[in-house]
């Protein structure tokens, strides 16, 4: 399990220590550039050769077949057989038949139908099918699967050991329901805790995500000698953590050495261990320190080929992600030369896959793909479905297949919910708690196991879930019941109503609640204190303080956080990060055992330096004069707590104080929701990704479905039927009177694919009377079917219109007729913007 040369790799590590705290590292004994890396599973030349052998009489087509991904909401198992597929993928939020509750077995009859029509072509030797899923902490698709801590509560846990278990018993899922292909592990360095895809790094250490990479895929895949093993993924490569201001899919801006020595050290993890494939980053890399523009990850043959394949050695194969081919400049979903030619050999096109394989038939047969690249392609994808078994063995071959107790490995989960735990404040030994003690619990993640969970956890983003989507489950206050019992513990979500002197303590839950990538992300303009983002957990705070009883915090969140005014509510206060189904993990920490001493001790340090400041610097670019309240390995003991001063809760750089106002971009942004209304009735739209709705079912004024302009799923497609109009409300009247004074205006993206024949009008209300805004009709008319359009309408255009900018319910409606059919996202208002509508 070497990977590379002991004393480089030594030096490599100590070097991407000292490269952590400072961008661009100068230390005489770094990596100069990618290493040689060794994997464990070494080329076979029986398996060359009959690689080789199906190659041979492989046709075109049957080639392309086997470079193209769907989604399985957009291929069927008859399709797999027409179009000789190599690969489905089911995306967070798909299941078989779209039934969120599928069983083991409707996942494994599934998996046994595409693999069965893959075999039944006519090609010379036809070849299985491969799906693929994002298990990302534990099975997280499947109803009824236990999800592990996310891979920030992971890290602090700081147990390599642990992590090979869990990856074990992840594949071990996986293969209940007949997948043999994990998007696993996530080995991003993140550096800022603004970007929404925090809580998929394990740490901003890069020395502890190499170690992890090795155990996870030792645990997951070892050597393929077990029916319980699944391909791993290394993703995504590369520097997925290192974009400027955290911002998702955007762009890193670290030079060489620290891309080398930093960011690619998860990937020797992982390469030396045998990770059979890499998914490519959304991100771009500009090196400025080199004057090198690499550009898109999906279209960089130094980094995809000459990088990756040729220095590192890596024989398996790449993965796009999700329409990640359509991210570089002159592609489209469904068409790009440019990513196959720079080394993407499997191309995840969810939906677009017919008219994918049809184009680059196109693009081989003229020579701007050259026949030798789809060779090696197919080559690389051959030779990892071989060593994976895949056609000796079918997906119920498994001895775990069907089994719907191998997706449950509570136990696992509970001591990894235990070691994750990090005490950052405990005074007056107010942990733990005693087993006679009546305890009022307050706040609104207490019950929720949507927020203890997260993003990825049975749909995309976490969100449309209740606790009766998790089966086999325990809440924190579910497990804080069984551990004390009923009448120990009462529950007042608020501290409402309640008579404070009959109880001894008050445990609060409170926390974010679940996000995945790019709507997590906290916008640079605003800070990244907990309090702003969800104002109800400080004031719950407030509410459990003044009843004079100690507080203790548990708190969940995918990232560090400012949270003194959180902490100085707090006698004691736990950094719980997500950790997933097993509640009873935590209680496990938090109460005495029987002889009154803690039952298990606090062994969690923070993965993570968590911040002092509402807008805290970089972490890879520390500021002094904004230096961290808790640094990266801080962890307390029940015997070591110390006192923590009273903090400041000023922000003394004014930061954040005139910020983007996000109303939606792929799914609702609080307190903002979207409706269809007409006639005096509304309908909300609700955060299903993957429902089309038509309103109301008796004579439909609007269809409604998810479509992408941006991003996967980010936009709502409206389909005007009749008068209607697409309106984002808030639960209460807004303010927008500051963002007006700084030249503030409301924007959007939009596409059209049926262009309006009727006024389209772009609106405010502030209550009943109170509307106004501007026609956008001809902006409209103008565009053609498919393109993009960003609008931009001054907030003093609605003033002028009579909207009092001072009490708005609905900052954004769109009323129109048929035929229109448009799609939006990305709305937001935004202060110091230009307005490209004008006023009326």
């Amino acid at each position: 399990m070497i990977s590379v040369n002991r004393s480089l790799l030594a030096a490599s590590l100590l070097l991407a220590l000292s490269a952590h705290a400072a961008a661009a590292p100068t230390s005489a004994g770094q990596l100069q550039d990618w290493p040689q890396v060794k994997s464990a599973i070494a080329q076979d030349p029986a398996i060359e050769s009959r690689v080789q052998a199906i190659l041979s009489k492989m046709t075109l087509a049957q080639k392309i077949g086997q470079m193209t991904q769907p989604e399985i909401k957009s291929i069927t198992p008859d399709q797999v057989r027409e179009y000789y597929i190599g690969s489905v993928l089911n995306g967070g939020g798909s299941w078989p038949g779209m039934n969120k509750h599928a069983s083991v077995t409707d996942w494994l009859k599934l998996a046994d139908a595409y693999r069965a029509a893959s075999l039944q072509t006519d090609a010379a030797t036809p070849v299985p099918v491969i799906w693929g899923t994002d298990a990302v902490h534990g099975h997280n698709n499947v109803y009824g699967a236990t999800l592990f801590p996310h891979n920030i509560g992971l890290g602090a846990a700081r147990d390599a050991g642990l992590i090979e278990r869990i990856g074990q018993a992840t594949a071990q899922s996986t293969r209940a329901t007949g997948i043999d292909w994990v998007f696993a592990p996530t080995l991003a360095v993140a550096h800022d805790p603004r970007w929404g895809r925090t809580y998929e790094s394990f740490s901003s250490d890069p020395a502890l995500i190499r170690e992890y990479a090795h155990a996870y895929v030792k645990g997951a895949q070892g050597r393929f000698n077990d029916d319980g093993n699944v391909v791993t993924t290394a993703k995504h490569y590369i520097g997925d953590g290192a974009t400027d201001n955290g911002r998702d899919q955007g762009e890193a801006l670290v030079d060489h050495a620290t891309m080398v020595n930093v960011h690619g050290q998860g990937y020797y993890g992982a390469l030396a261990e045998g990770a059979q494939t890499v998914m490519a980053s959304f991100n771009s890399w500009n090196d400025r320190a080199g004057g090198v523009n690499y550009g898109k990850m999906h279209g960089s043959k130094e980094l995809l080929t000459d990088a990756l394949k040729n220095k590192m050695g890596f024989d398996g194969f790449v993965v796009s992600d999700w329409n990640g081919i359509a991210q570089v400049p002159g592609c489209r979903n469904d068409s790009c030369a440019q990513a196959i030619n720079a080394g993407i050999d499997m191309v995840m096109v969810p939906d677009d896959w017919k008219a994918f394989i049809a184009n680059t038939m196109v693009q081989v047969e003229s020579g701007e793909i050259p026949m030798a690249r789809i060779d090696d392609a197919v080559t690389r994808i051959l030779r990892v479905k071989l060593r994976a078994g895949l056609f000796e063995h079918k997906p119920s071959d498994s001895r775990y297949a069907g089994d719907a107790n191998a997706v449950q490995h509570r136990e696992l989960a509970r001591e990894a919910v235990r070691e994750s735990l990090v005490l950052l404040k405990n005074q007056n030994n107010a942990l733990p708690l005693r087993r006679d003690a009546r305890v009022l619990v307050v706040g609104k993640s207490a019950d929720s196991l949507s927020d203890q969970s997260g993003g990825w956890s049975l749909t995309w983003q976490g969100t449309e879930n209740t606790n009766a989507d998790y089966l086999n489950a325990d809440s924190v206050l579910g497990a804080l019941r069984a551990e004390l019992g009923t009448d120990q513990v009462t529950y007042s979500p608020d501290a409402s109503s309640v008579d404070a002197s009959a109880f001894d303590v008050v445990l609060a839950l409170i926390g974010e609640t679940p996000y995945a990538e790019t709507n997590g992300d906290i916008l640079p303009s605003d800070t990244v204190s907990h309090s702003r983002a969800q104002p109800q957990d400080l004031a719950v705070l407030k509410a459990a303080a003044a009843t004079g009883k100690p507080v203790v915090t548990v708190y969940f969140s995918g990232r560090p956080m400012y949270t003194n005014d959180l902490l100085n509510l707090s006698q004691a206060f736990v950094a719980a990060w997500l950790p997933g189904s097993e509640g009873k993990g935590i209680t496990d920490v938090l109460v005495a055992g029987k002889d009154g001493k803690p039952a298990h001790d606090f062994t969690g340090t923070l993965s993570f330096p968590w911040p002092g400041v509402p807008c805290p610097a970089p972490i890879d670019r520390p500021d002094p004069k904004r230096p961290a309240l808790f640094k990266l390995g801080y962890g307390l003991r029940y015997a070591s707590a110390a006192p923590v001063a009273r903090l400041p809760e000023a922000n003394p750089d004014h930061c954040g104080e005139v910020t983007t106002m996000p109303i939606f971009n792929r799914l609702d942004s609080m307190p903002f929701s979207l409706h269809i209304a007409a006639n005096g009735a509304t309908q909300p739209l609700g955060n299903d990704l993957n429902a089309t709705l038509r309103w109301p079912q008796a004579a439909p004024v609007a269809q409604v479905r998810t479509v992408q302009i941006n991003t996967q799923q980010d936009a709502r497609e409206v389909t005007w039927l009749a008068p209607a109009q697409l309106i984002s409300r808030s639960s209460s009247r807004r303010n927008l009177s500051a963002l007006a004074r700084s030249n503030g205006a409301l924007q959007f993206d939009v596409m059209v694919q049926n262009r309006p024949t009727t006024p389209v009008k772009v609106t405010m209300q502030c209550g009943t009377g109170c509307e106004g805004g501007v026609d956008i009709t001809s902006v409209l008319a103008g565009l053609s079917a498919g393109q993009k359009h960003t609008v931009s309408i001054p907030l003093a255009c609605f003033a002028k219109q009579g909207v009092a900018l001072g009490a708005v319910e609905a900052p954004f409606v769109v009323t129109a007729d048929k035929p229109l059919v448009a799609a939006f996202t990305q709305m937001q208002l935004a202060a110091k913007a230009k307005g490209n509508v004008t006023c009326p």
